[in-house]
């Protein structure tokens, strides 16, 4: 029991020595990803809510507007910002890739026939269509400080700011104002409306974070694109909007045999998988060069020669292999009984070598060797058994003669 118990500890300790090393890694990976999974929430923590004074809020400019006597109204539903659009309101939208396409053609109409003024902050392909017709979305760029380039006053009041993100193209005859150009399109672009109001389009929201707001021009062209009419609709829209719900059915109809599994998956837990999946890989390489060549080990406990017969022996029984067993007892006689009668050990397992000169040292000639030796495998048990005692008979016939 002692040495049993021995043996085990060791085997786990030998376990644990070799896997600690990837647990380590796992366990290093994981949390990683935890404190950068906090930190990303920390910072995206009330993202464009003028109310939020976070680095990505935007309270610093909804005071500023404050000062200059434009009163600031959040809202978080379609029907509250349909509701509160007329010719003396701004209407800003923070994240218009997130509204459905009912919840687009809605804002629209109601845009359309208020005669005010809409912000959409990054509308990208997934909107812009549908906000901004006349517009198409023409791929990112980095976000940087760029010049107007163009004659709109607000720009040319702000000079230089920090622009870029979504990048737009104008088609068709539509008359709009095009400015902060990168690699030959504007990243700001602004519509004339039949109701006397206008759309405008940012390519991002940069300019109006909290910790972004003092850089170059931002501040100065936030406020006046924010602050052309007394109120302003500060829209951020929501998930848990009932009116996403509507039309969202036969859309999902539409969409459902064209949909993958992957498709339902946020790119984030691809990403991650990937990750994990490289970080295996590695790790198997790095284990599989400490291993190294096989090396040869003695067994930590003595078997006696006894128990290793018996134990293969049970494992022939239960196996019913009795044609594996007689084969067994017959190749070890013919092994040692070979050398008794002349006849090389690599001849042993030869009928025409090793029957020729048993014949001369047994009684009789050996007329039943070729059965014992090279016979048909035993039908039951006891046939077994009647072979191996022949076959123990027959070599000490051998040793005796």
């Amino acid at each position: 029991m002692t040495a049993a118990s021995t043996s085990l500890s060791r085997e786990g300790r030998q376990v644990w020595a070799r896997v600690r090393g990837v647990l380590l890694i796992l366990a290093l990976l994981v949390v990683a990803s935890i404190v950068l999974a906090l930190a990303r929430t920390g910072e995206q923590h009330g993202r464009l809510d003028p109310r939020s004074a976070d680095r990505y809020g935007s309270r610093a400019v909804a005071e500023l507007l404050k000062e200059r006597g434009v009163s600031t109204h959040v809202v978080t539903t379609l029907d509250e910002a349909t509701a509160a659009a007329g010719p003396d309101t701004t209407l800003l939208v923070t994240t218009p890739d997130l509204l459905t396409d009912h919840q687009q053609t809605v804002l629209r109409d109601a845009v359309d026939s208020s005669g005010g003024r809409t912000v959409l902050l990054s509308a990208g392909w997934p909107s812009v269509n549908i906000l901004a017709p006349g517009v198409t979305a023409a791929g990112p760029a980095p976000i940087t400080a760029l010049d107007p380039g163009c004659s709109l006053p607000e720009a040319v009041r702000a000079g230089a700011v920090n622009l870029g993100g979504e990048r737009y193209a104008v088609v068709g005859d539509s008359l709009a104002d095009q400015c902060y150009f990168t690699d030959g399109q504007p990243t700001l672009v602004k519509l004339e409306g039949d109701a006397g109001g206008d759309t405008v389009l940012l390519g991002s929201a940069d300019i109006l974070f909290n910790h972004r707001l003092a850089d170059e021009g931002n501040a100065s062209l936030a406020l006046q694109l924010l602050g052309s009419r007394n109120h302003l609709v500060w829209y951020l829209p929501s998930l848990d909007d009932p009116s996403a719900a509507q039309g969202r059915d036969d859309a999902d109809d539409r969409a459902e045999d064209e949909e993958s599994f992957l498709s339902l998956i946020p790119s984030g837990w691809l990403w991650g998988t990937l990750q994990l999946f490289l970080a295996a890989v590695l790790a198997a390489v790095w284990r599989a060069r400490r291993l190294g060549p096989l090396v040869m080990e003695r067994l930590p406990v003595a078997i006696r020669a006894s128990e290793a017969t018996e134990g293969r022996a049970r494992l022939y029984h239960r196996a019913n292999a009795r044609d594996r067993a007689a084969a067994v007892l017959r190749a070890a006689t013919r092994t040692r009984v070979a050398p008794l009668v002349g006849v090389t050990t690599r001849e042993a397992h030869s009928p025409d070598a090793l029957l020729p000169a048993l014949s001369t040292r047994l009684a009789g000639g050996g007329a039943d060797a070729r059965d014992l030796l090279f016979g048909p495998a035993p039908t039951d048990d006891a046939a077994l058994v009647r072979l191996a005692d022949q076959l123990d008979a027959l070599e000490r016939e051998v040793r005796t003669s």
